[in-house]
């Protein structure tokens, strides 16, 4: 049995590294079952449970019919994370 010794090399970013500022937080998009995630999220809200306000919750009949370009909408109109809960 052979073990190749060299090294692979991973490709180099175009991109240069960004410092992230310490006061920055992500914005983050929930799409959440009106019957299962939306509930509890309701729920979290009737017992006054705080979450930050970065983060936004979208009520859908069900998220198994989410399509994917409403996903890649998300990201292109700026939104850093997208959460899909059913």
């Amino acid at each position: 049995m052979v073990i190749d010794t060299e090294k692979i090399e991973e490709p180099k970013s175009p991109e240069k590294p960004q410092e992230i500022p310490a006061d920055w937080q992500a914005n983050i998009l929930a799409f959440a079952c009106h019957y299962c995630a939306f509930a509890a999220a309701d729920l979290a809200g009737v017992m006054r449970l705080k979450y930050p306000p970065n983060v936004k919750v979208v009520r859908l009949p069900c998220t198994g019919k989410l399509d994917h370009i409403y996903i890649l909408r998300a990201f292109e109109r700026g939104i850093d994370g997208v959460f899909a809960a059913g």
